[in-house]
C-alpha cells in the first residue's frame, strides 16, 4: 500500500498502517521532500515525491489519498487508470462535476478489474452511537419521518488555525468553508440517515467571524419528497459549541446530545392522534427511554481501512462507505451555497456547471490575501500531494 500526503490525517494514518499484519506500506509520497524523506525512514518506505512517479515506478496495489481537496480528483482517476485501488479522505471533491469524473474513471476502470475498490475515509458512520440511530430508523420504531433537525457548532476553529497553511479557507486552495472542510462528514451522515433532499434553502455567511473568504456560519433547509423536512445549522465560531440532533416522526422523538440517544416513545401514531383526537389540545401519552449503546465498539479511521483492506483481500465485500456515495454529501454542500449566492431555493439535481463556474468566478475575482503562519503550518497543515 502507499500514501499520498503527509500532513495531518497522512501521518496519523501512518501510524496504525505500519501495525495492521496484512498490510505493508511500500511508498510514501509528498511534495514536501523533506516530510516524504522523514516519514520513508520512520517506517522504512520508499519515498515518492509526485504522485505519477509513485503509480508507475512503486507496485502498489493500494493508496490512501490524504492531500488537499482539489487534488483528490486527478489523483483518484489517475490511481484508477493503474488499476490501482483507492481510499481517499473525504470529500471525495470540490464540486459535483470533479466527483462525477472521479466515479467516471472508477466505473471505467472497474470493466477490467470488477474487484476494483473505491472507498471513502467516512469513519464517522462506524461510531457506535450514529450507528445506533441508522438502526432505530431502519427497524422504522418512527415511522414516517417528520423532521430532522442538527445542530452542531462544536467546530470552533481560531484564527491561527486558518493561518496555518495556503490552501485553508480559500477558494482557489480549498474550495469552501466548513461545508467543505469540517463538515463533509455531517452531511454525508444526514443523507445516510434521512436520504437525499429534493429541495435546499441555504444561507451561508462568507468570513463573518474570521478573515478567510469562505464560509465559517451556515444554515440550511432541507424539504424531502415524503414531505420531512430538515434544519443543518454549523459554523466555526462558537465556543462552546453544541451538537444536538433531533428526529420526530409519527410514533416520537429521539434525540442525540452529550453522548446519549433518548427516545420519546409515544402510544400511538401522532399523525393518527392528529386527525382521530377528541380533545383540541393535550399530547399522546409517550415513554422517556434512554437507548442502551455499546460506545466502546471498535470505530474511527482505522475501521474503515480493515473493511476496506478486507474487501481487496476477499476479492469484493461491504466498505464502510463506498466511494460513489460521496457525490451525496458534497451535492448537498454544493446546493446550500448555490442557494445562497443565488438567494433562491435549489432542486436536486443540481445544476454542476453553474456551481462550477460560480466557483471558478469566486476564485478569478478574489482579491483575498493570504495570511500564512509558519509556525503554525509546521504543526497541523496537510501536504499537497
Amino acid at each position: 500500500m502507499g500514501l499520498i500526503g503527509v500532513g495531518g490525517m497522512g501521518s496519523s494514518h501512518l501510524k496504525y498502517l505500519s501495525q495492521m499484519e496484512n498490510v505493508e506500506v511500500t511508498a510514501i509520497c509528498d511534495v514536501v521532500k523533506e516530510k516524504a524523506d522523514k516519514a520513508a525512514a520512520l517506517y522504512h518506505s520508499q519515498a515518492y515525491y509526485n504522485h505519477t512517479e509513485l503509480f508507475e515506478k512503486s507496485g502498489i496495489e493500494a493508496v490512501l489519498i490524504a492531500v488537499p481537496h482539489y487534488d483528490h480528483t486527478p489523483i483518484s482517476i489517475a490511481a484508477f487508470n493503474k488499476g490501482i485501488h483507492v481510499l481517499c479522505e473525504k470529500p471525495i471533491a470540490v464540486h459535483v462535476n470533479d466527483a462525477k469524473k472521479t466515479i467516471a474513471a472508477y466505473e471505467l476502470a472497474k470493466e477490467l478489474q470488477p474487484n476494483l475498490m473505491f472507498g471513502i475515509m467516512f469513519q464517522e458512520r462506524t461510531y457506535p452511537l450514529h450507528r445506533k440511530i441508522k438502526d432505530i430508523l431502519d427497524g422504522g420504531e418512527l415511522g414516517k419521518l417528520i423532521r430532522a433537525t442538527w445542530i452542531n457548532t462544536k467546530w470552533f476553529r481560531s484564527q491561527l488555525y486558518f493561518d496555518s497553511g495556503e490552501w485553508r479557507a480559500t477558494w482557489a486552495g480549498e474550495g469552501g468553508g466548513i461545508l467543505t472542510n469540517q463538515c463533509p462528514h455531517n452531511l454525508d451522515l444526514y443523507q445516510w440517515l434521512f436520504g437525499m433532499p429534493a429541495r435546499i434553502n441555504g444561507f451561508a455567511h462568507i468570513g463573518k467571524y474570521h478573515d478567510i473568504e469562505v464560509e465559517d456560519e451556515v444554515t440550511a433547509y432541507f424539504e424531502h419528497e415524503n414531505g420531512m423536512v430538515g434544519h443543518f445549522i454549523v459554523t466555526t465560531a462558537e465556543t462552546p459549541g453544541s451538537n444536538r440532533m433531533e428526529i420526530v416522526g409519527e410514533y416520537g422523538k429521539l434525540i442525540f446530545e452529550d453522548e446519549k440517544i433518548v427516545f420519546y416513545r409515544t402510544r400511538e401514531s401522532m399523525l393518527r392522534f392528529i386527525k382521530e383526537s377528541q380533545s383540541r389540545m393535550g399530547n399522546v401519552e409517550n415513554w422517556y427511554t434512554e437507548i442502551p449503546v455499546h460506545v466502546n465498539a471498535s470505530s474511527g479511521h482505522k475501521v474503515v481501512t480493515d473493511k476496506f483492506i478486507e474487501a481487496i483481500l476477499n476479492g469484493g465485500g461491504e466498505l464502510v462507505a463506498h466511494g460513489p456515495e460521496g457525490i451525496n454529501g458534497l451535492t448537498i454542500a454544493n446546493a446550500i451555497l448555490l442557494s445562497s449566492f443565488n438567494d433562491q431555493t435549489i432542486k436536486l439535481p443540481i445544476d454542476a456547471d453553474e456551481y462550477e463556474k460560480k466557483l471558478e468566478e469566486l476564485i478569478r475575482s478574489s482579491k483575498y490575501e493570504k495570511t500564512v503562519n509558519k509556525d503554525a503550518a509546521m504543526d497541523i497543515s496537510y501536504s499537497k500531494g
